[in-house]
Protein backbone atom coordinates (compact mmCIF):
# COMPACT_ATOMS: atom_id res chain seq x y z
CA UNK A 1 0.00 0.00 0.00
CA UNK A 2 1.39 3.39 -1.06
CA UNK A 3 0.63 5.74 1.83
CA UNK A 4 1.06 8.78 -0.44
CA UNK A 5 -1.40 7.51 -3.05
CA UNK A 6 -4.35 9.89 -3.34
CA UNK A 7 -6.94 7.12 -3.04
CA UNK A 8 -5.27 5.74 0.09
CA UNK A 9 -5.03 9.18 1.68
CA UNK A 10 -8.66 9.95 0.90
CA UNK A 11 -9.78 6.60 2.31
CA UNK A 12 -7.85 7.17 5.55
CA UNK A 13 -9.08 10.74 5.72
CA UNK A 14 -12.77 9.85 5.39
CA UNK A 15 -12.79 6.67 7.48
CA UNK A 16 -10.45 7.72 10.29
CA UNK A 17 -10.74 11.50 10.38
CA UNK A 18 -9.64 12.09 14.00
CA UNK A 19 -6.84 9.54 13.69
CA UNK A 20 -5.73 11.21 10.45
CA UNK A 21 -5.77 14.63 12.16
CA UNK A 22 -3.66 13.28 15.02
CA UNK A 23 -1.18 11.85 12.51
CA UNK A 24 -0.88 15.24 10.77
CA UNK A 25 -0.10 16.92 14.11
CA UNK A 26 2.45 14.20 14.91
CA UNK A 27 3.98 14.45 11.42
CA UNK A 28 4.50 18.20 11.77
CA UNK A 29 5.92 17.72 15.27
CA UNK A 30 8.34 14.94 14.27
CA UNK A 31 9.53 16.69 11.10
CA UNK A 32 10.23 19.92 13.02
CA UNK A 33 12.02 17.94 15.74
CA UNK A 34 14.11 16.27 12.99
CA UNK A 35 14.92 19.32 10.83
CA UNK A 36 15.71 21.83 13.58
CA UNK A 37 18.91 20.11 14.84
CA UNK A 38 20.12 19.90 11.23
CA UNK A 39 19.59 23.63 10.79
CA UNK A 40 21.31 24.21 14.14
CA UNK A 41 24.35 22.21 13.07
CA UNK A 42 24.73 24.07 9.77
CA UNK A 43 24.24 27.45 11.51
CA UNK A 44 26.99 26.74 14.02
CA UNK A 45 29.35 25.16 11.49
CA UNK A 46 29.06 28.20 9.21
CA UNK A 47 29.00 30.61 12.19
CA UNK A 48 25.64 32.07 11.17
CA UNK A 49 24.64 33.29 14.60
CA UNK A 50 22.68 36.16 16.08
CA UNK A 51 25.39 38.15 17.81
CA UNK A 52 24.89 39.86 21.15
CA UNK A 53 24.41 43.62 21.07
CA UNK A 54 23.04 46.38 23.27
CA UNK A 55 19.46 45.29 22.45
CA UNK A 56 19.95 41.60 23.18
CA UNK A 57 18.18 39.59 25.84
CA UNK A 58 20.58 36.70 25.31
CA UNK A 59 24.19 36.59 26.50
CA UNK A 60 25.64 34.26 23.85
CA UNK A 61 25.36 34.06 20.05
CA UNK A 62 22.23 32.11 19.00
CA UNK A 63 21.15 30.88 15.53
CA UNK A 64 17.95 32.67 14.40
CA UNK A 65 16.97 30.16 11.70
CA UNK A 66 14.03 28.22 13.14
CA UNK A 67 12.05 29.51 10.17
CA UNK A 68 14.01 27.21 7.84
CA UNK A 69 12.54 24.16 9.59
CA UNK A 70 9.09 25.80 9.72
CA UNK A 71 9.08 26.47 5.98
CA UNK A 72 10.26 22.97 5.05
CA UNK A 73 7.64 21.29 7.23
CA UNK A 74 4.80 23.53 6.04
CA UNK A 75 5.62 22.93 2.38
CA UNK A 76 5.91 19.17 2.89
CA UNK A 77 2.67 18.82 4.87
CA UNK A 78 0.64 21.17 2.66
CA UNK A 79 1.88 19.28 -0.42
CA UNK A 80 0.68 16.00 1.07
CA UNK A 81 -2.67 17.51 2.07
CA UNK A 82 -3.19 18.71 -1.51
CA UNK A 83 -3.80 15.09 -2.43
CA UNK A 84 -7.03 15.26 -0.43
CA UNK A 85 -8.47 17.70 -2.98
CA UNK A 86 -10.63 19.31 -0.28
CA UNK A 87 -9.37 22.88 -0.83
CA UNK A 88 -7.80 24.76 -3.77
CA UNK A 89 -5.74 27.05 -1.53
CA UNK A 90 -2.72 24.84 -0.85
CA UNK A 91 -0.67 26.05 -3.82
CA UNK A 92 -1.55 29.66 -3.04
CA UNK A 93 -0.32 29.11 0.51
CA UNK A 94 2.98 27.66 -0.61
CA UNK A 95 3.66 30.59 -2.96
CA UNK A 96 2.82 33.15 -0.27
CA UNK A 97 4.93 31.32 2.30
CA UNK A 98 7.87 31.30 -0.11
CA UNK A 99 7.77 35.08 -0.59
CA UNK A 100 7.70 35.69 3.15
CA UNK A 101 10.28 33.06 4.00
CA UNK A 102 12.82 34.50 1.56
CA UNK A 103 12.32 38.03 2.91
CA UNK A 104 12.59 36.79 6.50
CA UNK A 105 15.63 34.64 5.80
CA UNK A 106 17.41 37.59 4.17
CA UNK A 107 16.66 39.67 7.27
CA UNK A 108 18.03 36.94 9.54
CA UNK A 109 21.20 36.74 7.46
CA UNK A 110 22.03 40.32 6.49
CA UNK A 111 19.05 42.51 7.56
CA UNK A 112 16.26 43.32 5.09
CA UNK A 113 14.79 46.75 4.54
CA UNK A 114 11.31 47.48 5.85
CA UNK A 115 10.26 48.13 2.24
CA UNK A 116 11.30 44.64 1.10
CA UNK A 117 9.42 42.97 3.94
CA UNK A 118 6.31 45.07 3.34
CA UNK A 119 6.31 44.32 -0.39
CA UNK A 120 6.77 40.61 0.36
CA UNK A 121 3.80 40.74 2.72
CA UNK A 122 1.64 42.39 0.05
CA UNK A 123 2.64 39.75 -2.53
CA UNK A 124 1.91 36.95 -0.06
CA UNK A 125 -1.44 38.50 0.87
CA UNK A 126 -2.38 38.76 -2.79
CA UNK A 127 -2.17 34.99 -3.22
CA UNK A 128 -4.83 34.31 -0.61
CA UNK A 129 -7.16 37.34 -0.52
CA UNK A 130 -8.24 36.64 -4.12
CA UNK A 131 -8.89 32.96 -3.42
CA UNK A 132 -12.53 32.01 -4.23
CA UNK A 133 -12.65 30.11 -0.94
CA UNK A 134 -11.87 33.28 1.03
CA UNK A 135 -14.36 35.75 -0.47
CA UNK A 136 -15.50 38.30 2.13
CA UNK A 137 -18.77 39.93 1.06
CA UNK A 138 -20.59 40.25 4.40
CA UNK A 139 -19.93 41.03 8.07
CA UNK A 140 -23.08 39.05 8.98
CA UNK A 141 -24.70 41.89 10.92
CA UNK A 142 -21.70 43.09 12.92
CA UNK A 143 -22.76 46.54 14.22
CA UNK A 144 -25.64 46.35 11.75
CA UNK A 145 -23.37 45.82 8.71
CA UNK A 146 -24.25 43.00 6.34
CA UNK A 147 -23.21 43.12 2.69
CA UNK A 148 -19.99 44.98 1.82
CA UNK A 149 -18.58 45.83 -1.65
CA UNK A 150 -16.22 43.25 -3.12
CA UNK A 151 -13.39 45.77 -3.44
CA UNK A 152 -13.78 46.77 0.22
CA UNK A 153 -13.66 43.08 1.12
CA UNK A 154 -10.31 42.70 -0.69
CA UNK A 155 -8.87 45.76 1.04
CA UNK A 156 -10.10 44.61 4.44
CA UNK A 157 -8.61 41.14 3.95
CA UNK A 158 -5.30 42.60 2.77
CA UNK A 159 -5.17 44.84 5.85
CA UNK A 160 -5.89 41.86 8.11
CA UNK A 161 -3.13 39.73 6.58
CA UNK A 162 -0.42 42.42 6.71
CA UNK A 163 -1.44 43.54 10.22
CA UNK A 164 -1.46 40.02 11.65
CA UNK A 165 1.87 39.09 10.08
CA UNK A 166 3.51 42.11 11.69
CA UNK A 167 1.64 41.78 14.99
CA UNK A 168 2.79 38.18 15.38
CA UNK A 169 6.32 39.18 14.42
CA UNK A 170 6.34 41.86 17.10
CA UNK A 171 5.56 39.48 19.96
CA UNK A 172 8.56 37.30 19.10
CA UNK A 173 10.63 39.05 21.76
CA UNK A 174 11.38 36.44 24.40
CA UNK A 175 11.84 32.69 24.50
CA UNK A 176 8.62 30.78 23.92
CA UNK A 177 6.17 33.68 23.65
CA UNK A 178 5.49 33.51 19.91
CA UNK A 179 5.40 29.71 20.09
CA UNK A 180 2.94 29.53 22.99
CA UNK A 181 0.75 32.27 21.50
CA UNK A 182 0.69 30.47 18.14
CA UNK A 183 -0.26 27.18 19.80
CA UNK A 184 -3.18 28.79 21.68
CA UNK A 185 -4.41 30.46 18.48
CA UNK A 186 -4.02 27.45 16.17
CA UNK A 187 -5.57 24.92 18.58
CA UNK A 188 -8.54 27.24 19.20
CA UNK A 189 -9.04 27.54 15.46
CA UNK A 190 -8.70 23.75 15.08
CA UNK A 191 -11.58 23.25 17.53
CA UNK A 192 -13.73 25.81 15.70
CA UNK A 193 -13.03 24.28 12.28
CA UNK A 194 -13.80 20.82 13.66
CA UNK A 195 -17.10 22.01 15.12
CA UNK A 196 -18.06 23.80 11.89
CA UNK A 197 -17.14 21.02 9.49
CA UNK A 198 -13.94 22.29 7.82
CA UNK A 199 -11.54 19.32 8.00
CA UNK A 200 -8.83 20.76 5.72
CA UNK A 201 -8.47 23.81 7.95
CA UNK A 202 -8.42 21.59 11.03
CA UNK A 203 -5.39 19.85 9.53
CA UNK A 204 -3.64 23.14 8.72
CA UNK A 205 -4.27 24.43 12.24
CA UNK A 206 -2.86 21.24 13.75
CA UNK A 207 0.16 21.49 11.47
CA UNK A 208 0.98 24.94 12.85
CA UNK A 209 0.45 23.72 16.42
CA UNK A 210 2.68 20.68 15.83
CA UNK A 211 5.50 22.80 14.41
CA UNK A 212 5.43 25.26 17.30
CA UNK A 213 5.09 22.56 19.97
CA UNK A 214 8.26 20.85 18.70
CA UNK A 215 10.11 24.14 18.36
CA UNK A 216 9.51 25.11 22.01
CA UNK A 217 11.98 22.41 23.04
CA UNK A 218 14.75 24.28 21.17
CA UNK A 219 13.55 27.80 21.93
CA UNK A 220 13.55 27.10 25.69
CA UNK A 221 16.89 25.29 25.63
CA UNK A 222 19.77 26.88 27.54
CA UNK A 223 22.61 25.10 25.77
CA UNK A 224 23.91 24.43 22.29
CA UNK A 225 20.45 23.33 21.10
CA UNK A 226 18.93 26.78 21.60
CA UNK A 227 17.44 28.48 18.54
CA UNK A 228 15.29 31.50 17.72
CA UNK A 229 12.58 31.30 15.07
CA UNK A 230 13.84 34.55 13.51
CA UNK A 231 11.98 36.65 10.99
CA UNK A 232 11.87 33.67 8.64
CA UNK A 233 9.84 31.80 11.25
CA UNK A 234 7.63 34.55 12.64
CA UNK A 235 6.63 35.80 9.19
CA UNK A 236 5.54 32.40 7.87
CA UNK A 237 3.68 31.45 11.07
CA UNK A 238 2.06 34.89 11.13
CA UNK A 239 0.96 34.32 7.53
CA UNK A 240 -0.58 30.96 8.42
CA UNK A 241 -2.43 32.50 11.36
CA UNK A 242 -3.70 35.31 9.11
CA UNK A 243 -4.88 32.74 6.54
CA UNK A 244 -6.77 30.74 9.17
CA UNK A 245 -8.27 33.95 10.59
CA UNK A 246 -9.62 34.90 7.17
CA UNK A 247 -11.35 31.54 6.91
CA UNK A 248 -13.02 32.19 10.28
CA UNK A 249 -14.35 35.51 8.98
CA UNK A 250 -15.68 34.25 5.64
CA UNK A 251 -17.51 31.14 6.84
CA UNK A 252 -21.15 31.37 5.83
CA UNK A 253 -23.82 31.76 8.56
CA UNK A 254 -25.77 28.75 7.32
CA UNK A 255 -22.82 26.43 7.96
CA UNK A 256 -22.92 24.30 11.14
CA UNK A 257 -22.00 26.53 14.07
CA UNK A 258 -20.82 25.85 17.56
CA UNK A 259 -23.76 25.57 19.94
CA UNK A 260 -22.51 28.35 22.19
CA UNK A 261 -20.40 31.43 21.70
CA UNK A 262 -20.25 31.57 17.93
CA UNK A 263 -22.98 33.97 16.83
CA UNK A 264 -22.33 34.95 13.17
CA UNK A 265 -22.43 38.71 13.79
CA UNK A 266 -19.79 38.32 16.56
CA UNK A 267 -17.37 36.47 14.31
CA UNK A 268 -15.00 39.43 13.95
CA UNK A 269 -14.95 39.81 17.73
CA UNK A 270 -14.31 36.09 18.16
CA UNK A 271 -11.21 36.41 15.96
CA UNK A 272 -10.19 39.46 18.01
CA UNK A 273 -10.45 37.41 21.21
CA UNK A 274 -8.40 34.53 19.78
CA UNK A 275 -5.77 36.96 18.47
CA UNK A 276 -5.86 39.06 21.64
CA UNK A 277 -2.17 38.84 22.53
CA UNK A 278 -0.58 39.99 19.25
CA UNK A 279 -3.30 42.55 18.46
CA UNK A 280 -3.56 44.05 21.95
CA UNK A 281 0.20 44.23 22.47
CA UNK A 282 0.76 45.92 19.11
CA UNK A 283 -2.04 48.47 19.60
CA UNK A 284 -0.93 49.16 23.16
CA UNK A 285 2.67 49.85 22.15
CA UNK A 286 1.65 52.09 19.23
CA UNK A 287 -0.69 54.14 21.46
CA UNK A 288 1.99 54.55 24.14
CA UNK A 289 4.59 55.68 21.60
CA UNK A 290 2.24 58.15 19.94
CA UNK A 291 1.19 59.56 23.32
CA UNK A 292 4.89 60.06 24.10
CA UNK A 293 5.28 61.92 20.77
CA UNK A 294 7.46 59.16 19.34
CA UNK A 295 7.25 57.30 16.05
CA UNK A 296 5.34 53.99 16.30
CA UNK A 297 8.45 52.25 14.93
CA UNK A 298 10.86 53.44 17.61
CA UNK A 299 12.16 50.67 19.84
CA UNK A 300 11.39 50.78 23.56
CA UNK A 301 10.52 48.53 26.49
CA UNK A 302 6.74 48.90 26.51
CA UNK A 303 5.77 45.48 25.17
CA UNK A 304 3.86 43.29 27.61
CA UNK A 305 6.71 40.81 27.82
CA UNK A 306 9.11 43.65 28.68
CA UNK A 307 6.85 44.70 31.54
CA UNK A 308 6.78 41.17 32.96
CA UNK A 309 10.54 40.73 32.57
CA UNK A 310 11.18 44.04 34.31
CA UNK A 311 9.01 42.79 37.17
CA UNK A 312 11.36 39.86 37.68
CA UNK A 313 9.69 37.06 35.68
CA UNK A 314 11.81 34.70 33.61
CA UNK A 315 11.28 34.29 29.86
CA UNK A 316 9.44 31.01 30.39
CA UNK A 317 7.17 32.35 33.15
CA UNK A 318 6.37 35.52 31.20
CA UNK A 319 5.53 33.51 28.09
CA UNK A 320 3.19 31.16 29.95
CA UNK A 321 1.53 34.06 31.81
CA UNK A 322 0.79 35.85 28.54
CA UNK A 323 -0.34 32.65 26.85
CA UNK A 324 -2.65 32.01 29.80
CA UNK A 325 -3.97 35.56 29.52
CA UNK A 326 -4.81 35.00 25.85
CA UNK A 327 -6.61 31.76 26.74
CA UNK A 328 -8.51 33.50 29.54
CA UNK A 329 -9.75 36.18 27.13
CA UNK A 330 -11.02 33.48 24.74
CA UNK A 331 -12.90 31.71 27.55
CA UNK A 332 -14.33 35.01 28.80
CA UNK A 333 -15.50 35.82 25.28
CA UNK A 334 -17.26 32.46 25.02
CA UNK A 335 -19.04 33.08 28.31
CA UNK A 336 -20.16 36.62 27.49
CA UNK A 337 -21.15 35.99 23.87
CA UNK A 338 -23.97 33.68 24.95
CA UNK A 339 -26.02 36.71 25.96
CA UNK A 340 -24.54 39.66 24.02
CA UNK A 341 -24.99 40.68 20.40
CA UNK A 342 -22.40 42.61 18.43
CA UNK A 343 -22.81 46.03 20.09
CA UNK A 344 -22.82 44.66 23.62
CA UNK A 345 -19.99 42.26 22.83
CA UNK A 346 -17.94 45.08 21.29
CA UNK A 347 -18.30 47.08 24.50
CA UNK A 348 -17.36 44.01 26.53
CA UNK A 349 -14.21 43.44 24.45
CA UNK A 350 -13.32 47.11 24.79
CA UNK A 351 -13.74 46.76 28.54
CA UNK A 352 -11.40 43.75 28.57
CA UNK A 353 -8.80 45.73 26.59
CA UNK A 354 -9.06 48.66 29.01
CA UNK A 355 -8.79 46.48 32.13
CA UNK A 356 -5.71 44.67 30.81
CA UNK A 357 -4.16 47.98 29.70
CA UNK A 358 -4.68 49.46 33.19
CA UNK A 359 -3.20 46.35 34.80
CA UNK A 360 -0.06 46.50 32.66
CA UNK A 361 0.24 50.26 33.19
CA UNK A 362 0.33 49.54 36.91
CA UNK A 363 2.93 46.82 36.42
CA UNK A 364 4.99 49.21 34.28
CA UNK A 365 5.00 51.84 37.05
CA UNK A 366 5.94 49.18 39.57
CA UNK A 367 8.88 48.01 37.44
CA UNK A 368 10.07 51.60 36.97
CA UNK A 369 10.09 52.16 40.73
CA UNK A 370 11.89 48.87 41.20
CA UNK A 371 14.49 49.79 38.59
CA UNK A 372 15.09 53.17 40.24
CA UNK A 373 15.63 51.52 43.63
CA UNK A 374 17.43 48.30 42.74
CA UNK A 375 18.32 48.44 39.04
CA UNK A 376 16.96 46.15 36.36
CA UNK A 377 16.46 42.48 37.42
CA UNK A 378 19.65 40.49 36.98
CA UNK A 379 20.08 38.92 33.55
CA UNK A 380 17.39 41.05 31.92
CA UNK A 381 18.69 42.99 28.97
CA UNK A 382 16.95 44.93 26.24
CA UNK A 383 15.21 42.99 23.51
CA UNK A 384 16.73 40.45 21.30
CA UNK A 385 16.71 40.61 17.53
CA UNK A 386 14.07 42.77 15.98
CA UNK A 387 14.55 45.98 14.09
CA UNK A 388 11.42 48.10 14.68
CA UNK A 389 9.01 47.93 11.69
CA UNK A 390 9.14 44.29 12.48
CA UNK A 391 10.56 44.80 15.97
CA UNK A 392 9.96 43.45 19.43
Amino acid sequence: MNILDQAVLLDLFHKYYLFFAGCVFLLAFVLTWYFTPKVLWVSREKNMMKEVNERSSHSTAIPPFGGVAFFLVLVLVISVLQALRTSPTGNHLIIGLTFLFMAGLKDDLVISSAKLKFVSQLFAAGFIIFSPELQLTSLHGFLGIFEIPVVLGYLFKGLIVVALINAYNLIDGIDGLAGISGIVISLTYALVFYATGHPYFVLLSLTVAGILAAFLRFNFSRGSKKMFMGDGGSLVIGFMIAFLSLKILVMQPYEPLMREGFVPENRLLFALAVLFLPIFDTLRVIIIRLSNRKTPFEADRNHMHHVLLDNGLSHKKASFVLGGLNLAVIILYMMLSRDLRSIGMSLAMLGIFVVVAIAFAGLKRKSQRRTMLYGRPKGIRVDRQRRETVEN
